[in-house]
This record gives structure tokens, sequence and C-alpha cells, in this order.
């Protein structure tokens, strides 16, 4: 029964990651509803999900070729805080993680909901003279939540991308999704390392999402996202609640 929850879970999420984005926000809680404690549910969900992220790159070969080199200090920076970020949870306090999940969901919500407003509020701020290095401390504070919780992210990516010089929306996507792939390994290899990954349960809802981004990948201009998109929001501010209610409820 566990199994099959895991793999139709893992379906959905990389199903709804191909066409809006936002899984963890279902796909995370569904591992602690397993039993999981959260921050092995957390560590345990960038496994699952990692296809997601993997999936979108050789679509964008042409465009990561014509970066080149200049995509060496970006990954570095990203990776460094990635690093960071999961260190971070390796030592955290369980109980202290705990009492965060709502907020941290609520910043994942958030981040999903208004990242459009804030990737142009980030470019208006950055301006030309000072774009690359208010770009690379933002990808490296950005980075380390990636690394500590990662929900969110991916708007917040592209507008760093765009910073950078890179405006072409393809090209923008391109550095967003290796650079996501990136720091989800580096995260992944901490987790490893310090034993907070489930493997059975990643590895199993992991062959979940890898249909589910493909079927995504096919459907996804044949749906109306906005209305998806706004699901997704409603369910992590539902969600927001009932973590605030578990959490200090009590």
């Amino acid at each position: 029964m566990d199994a099959m929850l895991l793999v139709t879970v893992g379906l959905l999420a990389g199903i709804w990651n191909a066409i809006a984005g936002g899984a963890t926000l279902f796909s995370f809680p569904a591992l602690m509803a397993l039993g999981l404690s959260p921050m092995v549910a957390n560590a345990t969900n960038f496994v699952a999900l990692f296809p997601a992220n993997l999936a979108a790159l050789p679509a964008y070969g042409p465009e990561l070729r014509a970066v080149g080199r200049a995509l060496l200090p970006i990954l570095g920076t990203s990776c460094l805080g990635a690093a960071a970020g999961s260190a971070l949870l390796l030592i955290s306090d369980p109980a202290l993680f705990r009492v965060l999940i709502p907020f941290l969901l609520l910043l994942a919500t958030l981040l999903f909901a208004f990242g459009d407003r804030l990737r142009a509020g980030l470019i208006a701020l950055a301006g030309e003279a000072r774009g690359a290095h208010i770009a690379f401390a933002a990808l490296f504070l950005t980075s380390i939540y990636g690394g500590y919780f990662g929900a969110g992210l991916g708007i917040i990516l592209l507008g760093i991308a765009q910073i950078l010089g890179y405006e072409d929306f393809h090209t923008a996507n391109a550095i967003k999704n290796l650079t996501a792939t990136g720091f989800v390994l580096v995260s992944i290899a901490v987790f490893g390392l310090g034993g907070l990954i489930a493997w059975p349960e990643a590895l199993t809802m992991m062959a979940g999402s890898t249909m589910g981004g493909y079927l995504g990948g096919r459907i996804a201009k044949r749906v109306n996202q906005r209305l998806l998109r706004s699901a997704v929001i409603a369910f992590g501010l539902i969600l927001t609640a009932v973590y605030i209610l578990d959490v200090f409820g009590r």
C-alpha cells in the first residue's frame, strides 16, 4: 500500500512539476505521512524529485553550449551555497526543523505565488553596474535555502540568470535548470553521507516522478496552467495552516 502511494504521489509530482511546478508542497508532506521524520522526508524528497530537474536538460543542449565556460562560476557558486544549506540541515536540531516546517512551506508558497514580481524587482534593483555582484550574492543565498529545503526557487533562479545578462528566456531557463540540477546533486550527496535519505521510499517515489515528468511534458500545453498555479498556491496556504496548528496548537 505504501509503495502504491509513493508511486502515485511521485507520478502526480512529476506531472505537476512539468506543467506548473511546486510539487514539493505535496510530495514532502506525503513522505511525512508515511512516518518519515521531517528532516528525513525533506532529504528523501530531493532524491525522489531529482528526475524532474534532470529531464529538462537535454532539451537545452544548444543554449548551454552557447553559454560555455561562463557556466562554471554560476554552477560553482550555486553548489557552494547548496553544500552550506544541506550541511546546515544535517546539524539542525530536528525539533527546530519541525517548528520551521510551516514557515518553510509558507515561504515556498509565496515564492511560487510572487516569484515573477520578485524577479522583476531583483532585476530593477541590480541595474547595469552592480548586476553581476548582486546576482552572484543572490545565487549563493538562494542556493543555501535550496540546499536546506529548496521548494519554490525556480522563478528566482530564472531572474538571477537574466540579471547576469542572459535575457533570452530559453537561455535563462536552461541556466535555471542546470543550476537546480547542480544544487540538488550536491544536496543528495551531503544528505546521503549524513544518512538522512530513506532510499527505498526515495527510489519508489522516483519511479513515479520519472513517469510523471515524461507525461507532464507531453500534456503541458493542453492544460490551464494558471488554474493549476492557483491550486498550488491555495494548497500551499492550506498546508501551512495545517502545520501551524499541528506545531503550535498543542
